[in-house]
């Protein structure tokens, strides 16, 4: 049974193998399911709430 992780940045899960991971100085691991969603979080600094396409899209609202 291979590994799932869950996407830092969209939330959805994708299997061990594929996507990005980034470790960060203070040992914080994130994992991403695609570049896109690396380049929304890290590069961009995008609010994952606020983008349509993720499954954050509008928790704030609904709790």
């Amino acid at each position: 049974m291979p590994t799932m992780h869950v996407c830092s940045f969209c939330g959805r899960s994708f299997v061990h193998g594929s996507g990005l991971l980034l470790v960060r100085r203070d040992g914080a691991l994130n994992w991403f399911c695609s570049r896109k969603c690396f380049v929304y979080m890290v590069r961009q600094r995008k609010d994952p709430r606020k983008i349509k396409w993720t499954d954050f899209y509008g928790k704030e609202r609904r709790a």
